[in-house]
């Protein structure tokens, strides 16, 4: 039987902390990860791009020259796509490019990729109390300490202002918050580092 995962408190007393085997000890699904950040990369696009078809430019009503006599092929306007000014012949248009991920799959893929961090030993707990004030050499020297490689990915509780200000402003590092944890941002990581406050709370969207 394997024992329970866990990890290093930081930024205060020097101890470990166990987390929960269902979310920290689940069997990685390679499959379900990419699917998942596929589904939240896709969500996260404009689907903006478009052109104008030859009824949506401006101009063109009148026909341009009569129909027969002139020599010249027959026209009846100025903006078919052939025409220079004139609309496309199969533009592009607002694309929707969601792709459905069930509940289920989501909080699995979540699990997965946070089970990554547990069997590399790359997640660590943060004490907030060591940090009264925001202090960015605090961080640095915290990361520093940890020795783990960049880049790193925070999680924090919004209430935890000072921790939230005092590693925000590092390079290669991301904070972000329970409420928005994305499995996209976790594997994106190197590093994982979770907050005493926020851990609960990551626990809970992954089970």
């Amino acid at each position: 039987m394997m024992a329970a995962p866990k990890a290093p408190v930081l930024g205060g007393s020097a101890k470990d902390v166990t987390l929960e085997e269902g979310v920290f000890g689940a069997e990685v699904k390679p499959h379900l990860v990419h699917e998942t950040v596929r589904a939240e990369q896709n969500a996260a696009r404009a689907a903006t791009r478009g052109g104008k078809s030859r009824g949506l430019v401006a101009g063109g009503r009148a026909k341009p020259w009569r129909q027969k006599g002139t020599g010249r092929a027959r026209a009846g306007t100025t903006r078919a796509p052939h025409w220079t000014g004139g609309g496309m012949a199969f533009p592009p248009n607002n694309r929707n490019f969601d792709s459905k991920v069930n509940r289920k799959a989501r909080k699995a893929a979540l699990r997965s990729a946070l089970s990554a961090h547990a069997q590399s030993e790359t997640i660590g707990v943060l004490e907030a109390s060591g940090f009264d004030a925001p202090s960015t050499k605090a961080a640095v020297e915290l990361l520093g300490s940890w020795g783990k490689d960049l880049p790193v990915l925070v999680v924090a509780q919004p209430e935890e202002e000072a921790l939230i200000k005092s590693f925000r402003n590092l390079d290669r590092v991301v904070v972000t918050v329970p409420a928005e944890l994305e499995v996209q941002h976790v594997v994106w990581a190197r590093s994982l580092l979770v907050s005493e406050g926020a851990l609960e709370q990551v626990q809970g969207r992954a089970s």
